[in-house]
C-alpha cells in the first residue's frame, strides 16, 4: 500500500470518490475524525458501504476503528466485520496481548458470519508504551499486516515538534525495525500540511530511504507524490533484476557470495532484490 487515503466515516458523500482515486488503499476513519457525537452514524454508514462492495475491486479497504478501551471499540467492530472489510487498523495498541484480544473478537464476529477469510490487524504505534513494545506487538499473531506510525498521538502529548528530524528518524527506524522482525510493512504517518508538496514529498522520501513501504494521505492531492516516491525506481528494478541473474548462477555453482559491479552481493542484498521485484509488481513488500 504506496498510499493509504484516510475518508471520514461520517462523510458518506466522499466514499465514491475515494475509490475514483489512485490511491492503492482507502481507510474509512472512525475515530479521530469523527466528532463523538456522530459516531454511530459513521458506523452506520461505513457498514453500508462495505456490504455494498463488489468482490472484486483495485483498493485495499481498511477501517480505523476506535481504541481498544473505548467504549466504541465494541460496536466498531460489530459493525465492520464483513465481507468487504480487508484490514482493521487499530490504534494506540500497547501489547501482545491487547493485539490477541483483537485477534479472538475478529475470529469470533468471522465464525459468527461465516466469511471466506481473515480480517488482519494494522496495528497503530502511536504511544510511549506502544514503541517500546512494538516488535511484540508485529510477532503478536499471523493477523498483524504491518505497523503504522502515528506521529500526533505520539509527539504532540510530550511536546516534541513534528518538524524536528532527528527525532521522527529515530522513531520511524525503531518501527521498521520491529515490523522487520516479523517480516511485515510498516507505514508511515500522515502529514497534515497538505499545501506544503515539497514537505510531504521530504518526509515521503525519508521513509522510504528507512524502508518504509507506504504512506498516509489526508488529502487526495498527496497520493500520487506517494505512488511515485514509494515504487522501486526503474534502476532500483533492473539493479534487483541483475542481482538475481547473478545470485541463481553463483548459488547453482556453489558460491553464497560474490562481487557485481564492484559491490559484495550476500543473502541480504539477494533478499531485498527479491523485495524490490515483489514491490514493483504490486506483491508482498517485507
Amino acid at each position: 500500500m504506496r498510499s493509504k487515503l484516510f475518508v471520514p466515516g461520517s462523510r458518506p458523500e466522499l466514499f465514491a470518490k475515494a475509490f475514483a482515486s489512485a490511491a492503492d488503499a482507502i481507510s474509512f476513519d472512525l475515530e479521530d475524525a469523527v466528532a463523538a457525537e456522530r459516531k454511530e452514524g459513521a458506523r452506520e454508514a461505513v457498514a453500508a458501504m462495505l456490504g455494498g462492495l463488489p468482490a472484486e475491486r483495485r483498493q485495499t479497504v481498511i477501517v480505523r476503528v476506535n481504541a481498544l478501551e473505548t467504549p466504541h471499540f465494541a460496536a466498531d467492530l460489530a459493525a465492520i466485520v464483513r465481507d468487504g472489510l480487508d484490514i482493521v487498523n487499530v490504534p494506540k495498541l500497547e501489547s501482545a496481548d491487547e493485539v490477541r484480544t483483537v485477534a479472538e473478537l475478529l475470529a469470533g464476529l468471522e465464525r459468527a458470519r461465516g466469511l471466506a477469510r481473515p480480517v488482519r490487524v494494522l496495528a497503530n504505534i502511536e504511544t510511549p508504551r506502544g514503541l517500546r513494545c512494538a516488535a511484540e506487538i508485529a510477532v503478536a499473531d499471523p493477523r498483524v499486516a504491518g505497523l503504522q506510525v502515528g506521529f500526533g498521538d505520539l509527539f504532540e502529548p510530550y511536546g516534541i515538534s513534528r518538524r524536528e528530524h532527528a527525532a521522527v528518524a529515530a522513531i520511524r527506524l525503531a518501527v521498521r525495525l520491529a515490523a522487520a522482525e516479523a517480516a511485515i510493512p510498516s507505514y508511515d504517518g500522515a502529514f497534515t500540511d497538505v499545501a506544503d508538496a515539497a514537505g510531504f514529498r521530504a518526509e515521503a522520501e525519508a521513509a522510504r530511504r528507512l524502508g518504509y513501504a507506504g504512506k498516509s494521505c489526508i488529502h487526495p492531492s498527496q497520493i500520487a507524490l506517494a505512488n511515485a516516491i514509494f515504487r522501486p525506481s526503474e534502476a532500483e528494478i533492473a539493479r534487483a533484476r541483475r542481482i538475481l541473474a547473478a545470485a541463481e548462477e553463483k548459488l547453482a555453482a556453489g558460491v553464497g557470495a560474490f562481487l557485481l559491479d564492484g559491490v559484495m552481493i550476500d543473502e541480504p542484498f539477494i533478499a531485498r532484490a527479491r523485495a524490490v521485484i515483489a514491490q514493483a509488481s504490486g506483491g508482498p513488500h517485507a
